[in-house]
């Protein structure tokens, strides 16, 4: 999976945006205004930081020693590197859409209604 594929399939999420908050080079995207995953575009080999929950966080990383690494720049025990060439696309999809769901399960009761209400 290349960069353009892993921002294609997070904008096919429903309620999701894409933004530079922090600088031209680094891609969040936020599900309801909340940060889900970010890549820095610029970054060789390509990645991105995927939330995670904290003990399969500390699994996937025993599992893909040196693809798959503490969040760079961001919280150690809940974000996840991934260097996304070195690793299959059915992967990167699952962890994308555990990042999304984790987001989502913290949102108030609110913000998930509007949520389900999105087309």
């Amino acid at each position: 999976m290349n960069i353009e594929e892993f921002r294609q399939y997070c904008l096919k999420k429903k309620g999701v945006t894409e933004e530079f908050p922090f600088d031209e080079h680094t891609l969040v995207f936020k599900v309801m205004g909340k940060m889900f995953a970010l890549s820095g575009l610029v970054r060789l080999p390509p990645q991105v930081n995927l939330k995670c929950d904290p003990d399969r966080a500390l699994e996937l990383r025993e599992m893909h020693d040196g693809n798959i690494f503490p969040g760079y720049h961001m919280s150690k025990k809940h974000w996840n590197t991934l260097l996304i060439e070195n690793l299959s696309p059915q992967l990167i999809v699952e962890l994308i859409d555990h990042s999304y769901d984790l987001v989502v399960s913290k949102m108030t009761k609110k913000l998930r209604a509007e949520l389900e209400d999105l087309k």
